[in-house]
């Protein structure tokens, strides 16, 4: 009996069972915290504004922070949601960069450490965010707050490395996407250490002078803080525009 070299139910095996185009999975992962954030925020200062602005300084203040805008219900509930389900294609997203550096810096021994310590750094950012997001304020500050240190230190750190590593990959030839991802790269990174630095001012200050309406400030410029970080993690949208994340089965022949 004669059978043709692959027949249709070869091919059909060998399908992926899934298929999605980078771009639509990078924005999924940021929409997930940002909807998440403007959902906690706007419960907050519609049904919890008392509560979610009150300060130990007991002064005038008409934002919450974002520690006390998820430590309620509902909002813990759809924060710890939120972050819950964006933290696996960070996870992803992280180890798919390191991948990506790897390839480019092959013969760099500074540039793949640099990769590897980026890698541990993006680990770190995501671990700590899912650290103070689970053991809210209210529950247990210390570990919050340790979360939250984690948290910033590791996304600067990061975001640093990630700055130096795009600036030696520009001085050779980029395609536009990738000039325009390194340029908001540098943007959102600058920007990102202003925020930090001016929300630490206003806190320092609050918590010395207890004036009125200076917590607002911190909260303002700690939203900035978050948002841009998910700006710089939106730059993947460029530098991986042209892939996408599949899941497939292996060939029959190369399953051990």
């Amino acid at each position: 009996m004669l059978q043709g070299p692959y027949n249709s139910l070869d091919r059909d095996r060998d399908r992926p069972l899934f298929r999605l185009p980078f771009t639509s999975f990078a924005v999924g992962t940021v929409l997930l915290p940002l909807t998440g954030l403007i959902a906690c925020l706007s419960i907050s200062l519609m049904y919890h504004f008392t509560d979610a602005t009150y300060t130990h300084c007991q002064v005038s203040n008409y934002l919450p922070s974002i520690s006390a805008a998820i430590s309620r219900v509902p909002e813990r509930y759809i924060w710890r949601c939120c972050i819950g389900l964006h933290s696996a294609p960070r996870y992803l997203v992280a180890v798919a960069y390191f991948n990506f550096y790897r390839g480019r810096f092959a013969r760099r021994l500074l540039e793949l450490m640099l990769s590897g310590l980026a890698l541990l750094c993006s680990l770190a950012e995501n671990t700590g965010l899912l650290l103070l997001t689970y053991v809210s304020s209210t529950e247990t500050y210390n570990v919050h707050k340790n979360g939250f240190i984690v948290f910033i230190a590791s996304s600067l750190l990061h975001m640093l490395i990630t700055c130096r590593l795009w600036h030696v990959i520009r001085r050779s030839y980029v395609n536009p996407e990738e000039v325009t991802s390194c340029g908001w790269k540098m943007r959102l990174f600058i920007f990102n250490c202003i925020c930090c630095l001016v929300a630490y001012y206003f806190f320092r200050r609050h918590n010395k002078y207890c004036e009125p309406g200076i917590y607002t400030l911190f909260a303002l410029c700690e939203y900035l803080v978050v948002i841009s970080n998910m700006a710089f993690h939106m730059t993947a949208f460029w530098d991986f525009g042209s892939k996408e994340v599949m899941v497939a089965t292996l060939p029959e022949d190369k399953r051990y």
